[in-house]
């Protein structure tokens, strides 16, 4: 039953050979690994003009200076990370480029930021979607979180059947936003070139008290939550088609292209129509307006902005896995994050994605406001790291065009390191946190890294030396009685060894003489030790005795504990039975190094 509905939703196996079908081309992968920054384009603009606001609708002008800058940080991310995937083509981003030339300690903050950051993504954009729905019904509101986990499970789902198959679901959609967003921009130019937009006459060059230097920096950095996502494609080479390296650097040039024109667009709309932020409509609901009405084209910008909101959460979705396979190679995150799943991803990332973000979904409420300063947090630390990384490859290696190279990096360096401070200083309130979770995350990282270590000396051998040893065999039957499980367990034990002992535990000298007796009148040819127990426990004096036994013969023979189990036709029926089986198997494997194993009867009825 279980495995029908898990073919029904993520759909048949697939062969390692098929791996190379599941590959991304570029129009597929910029779908799939473009939607965060691409979304960003519905509050970019939005958020320098809110700061702006704080002072005054005249300083509204500075928006379109601090856009532009905005577009030349953009840039300057786009050609570093394009250096990144030509230098580093087996993918991993900012952990691998900050881990390189940075050292381990660096690369795992960088690791560990992007991956909360991943995490924080799929929340805020499940929650945003949410709003966009709760906003046109808002009967819905109260459900808003059943709705988030509904997406999240959605976006799981999906991911889970496979890359290929979610970036052909995805696509659409995609595009569909960005050609409305480009269709908005151009009738809105021409609508307002010809005339036929009536807006206030945007006022320019206006010095104003109250605009300093730190007000602009902090419009600054609060647009540029545009450029989260960007560094995703350099996480996630491993999944384009060969030649990975240059696809992504495509992909990439692609994303920044239509990123930046979009933004830079829906900038000199919202100056030119005038447009104020209000907390009843976006900036992109109140250009649409001005330029279509509210007519169908609005209501599709609309739609198709809020469908790219949830969209974004997949970005995620391809890059967690990833990150997380390379962290659990290096032996930083527990191995499961290295197994491909039926569908060929890395399954157990996508799942464990989307349960940690469903729980914070449920631990807001679904109002995660609070976590978007965070999020940019998260994502400019990583950004900040891998410039400086690039910048010291640059520095040592000295390879032709170097100077060039390292001044692109610097710059960058300097930019996101001076918005990261900015964040950090004007919203500590919220950010906060990351002050505690970084430090937590990179200590278990350690913790795994340090209990791989452990065991692997532990279990390591010297070829030339340990060689295996041939004893003999002493196997310990507990009994609970005389029945058809124990001749069962008894017959398998005699096909093995004749050293057979069984033990029966009793708690009053009247059961424990029935006991003998029929084990007597039996007589099944293996001995029946007896131990008396005056506290009703049976594992204490069974432990007992077979460190006795262990005492006696380990020199000689390997220990085999073998406990006879009967299994139930149908699994409610297990209640009705205790389960000393099952304690006593859980509580030897936890404590000796024997042997333990069970001997299975299965009833008919």
């Amino acid at each position: 039953m279980v495995s029908r509905v898990k073919r029904l939703f993520i759909g048949r196996p697939m062969k390692s050979e098929e791996l190379g079908e599941e590959k991304l081309s570029k129009l597929k992968a910029l779908a799939v690994l473009s939607s965060d920054a691409l979304s960003s384009v519905a509050y970019g603009t939005e958020q320098i003009l809110l700061v702006l606001m704080t002072v005054g609708v005249a300083a509204l002008w500075y928006s379109i200076p601090i856009s532009v800058a905005v577009l030349g940080l953009l840039t300057i991310l786009i050609l570093s990370y394009r250096q990144t995937i030509f230098n580093y083509p087996a993918g991993g981003g900012a952990y691998i480029v900050a881990k390189d030339n940075l050292g381990l300690s660096t690369g795992l903050m960088a690791g560990g930021s992007l991956l909360v950051d991943y995490i924080l993504t799929v929340a805020v954009s499940s929650s945003a979607g949410t709003d966009a729905i709760t906003s046109a019904f808002p009967s819905l509101h109260d459900h808003r979180v059943l709705i988030s986990l509904i997406m999240i499970t959605f976006l799981t789902v999906l991911n889970l059947r496979g890359i290929s198959e979610s970036a052909s679901v995805l696509a659409l959609p995609v595009y569909l936003f960005v050609c409305s967003v480009f269709v908005l921009i151009v009738c809105g130019i021409y609508n307002y070139l010809t005339g036929g937009v009536s807006a206030p006459q945007p006022v320019s060059g206006m010095t104003m008290s109250g605009v300093g230097l730190f007000l602009l920096l902090k419009a600054f950095s609060s647009g540029c939550s545009a450029l989260t996502g960007v560094e995703a494609v350099s996480n996630a080479i491993p999944n384009f088609k060969k030649p990975a390296e240059k696809n992504a650097a495509v992909t990439l040039m692609m994303m920044g292209v239509i990123l930046g024109s979009m933004f830079i667009g829906i900038s000199l709309l919202a100056y030119w129509y005038g447009i104020q932020p209000t907390e009843k409509e976006t900036v992109v609901s109140q250009i649409a307006a001005s330029t279509f009405g509210r007519g169908t084209l609005y209501y599709i910008i609309q739609g198709v902005t809020a469908l790219i909101l949830f969209l974004a959460a997949n970005t995620a979705y391809s890059a967690f896995p990833l990150l997380a396979f390379m962290l659990a190679k290096d032996k930083f995150m527990p191995h499961m994050f290295m197994v491909r799943g039926d569908r060929l991803g890395f399954s157990n990332g996508i799942i464990i994605l989307g349960v940690l973000s469903a729980l914070l979904v449920i631990v807001f409420h679904g109002n995660t406001e609070n976590l978007i300063p965070l999020y940019a947090v998260g994502v400019f630390i990583p950004f900040t790291l891998s410039q400086l990384g690039m910048m010291i490859k640059w520095i040592k290696r000295k390879p032709n065009g170097w100077v060039l190279k390292l001044i692109i990096n610097s710059i960058g360096m300097l930019t996101t390191l001076v918005i990261t401070f900015i964040f950090i200083i004007t919203k500590f309130s919220q950010v906060w946190m990351v002050f505690i979770f970084l430090p937590v995350v990179m200590f278990i990282f350690y913790s795994i890294h340090k209990h791989y270590l452990n065991t692997a000396d532990e279990l390591r051998i010297q070829i030339d030396i340990d060689k295996p040893v041939i004893k003999g065999s002493t196997i310990v039957i507990p009994v609970a009685g005389i029945t058809r499980v124990v001749l069962n367990t008894i017959s398998y034990a005699k096909s093995l060894t004749d050293n057979v002992v069984a033990v029966y535990v009793g708690f009053d000298d009247e059961e424990i003489q029935k006991m003998e007796a029929k084990w007597e009148e039996w007589n099944p040819g293996v001995r029946l030790i007896v131990l008396r127990s005056r506290y009703r426990s049976i594992m204490k004096p069974l432990i007992r005795f077979i460190d006795t036994v262990e005492w006696k013969t380990a020199d000689t023979d390997h220990i085999t504990v073998l406990i006879p189990q009967f299994i139930t036709k149908y699994w409610w029926q297990n209640i009705l039975h205790n389960q000393t089986s099952l304690l006593i198997r859980a509580y030897l494997f936890q404590q000796k190094d024997i042997v333990i194993a069970t001997v299975p009867f299965h009833l008919n009825r």
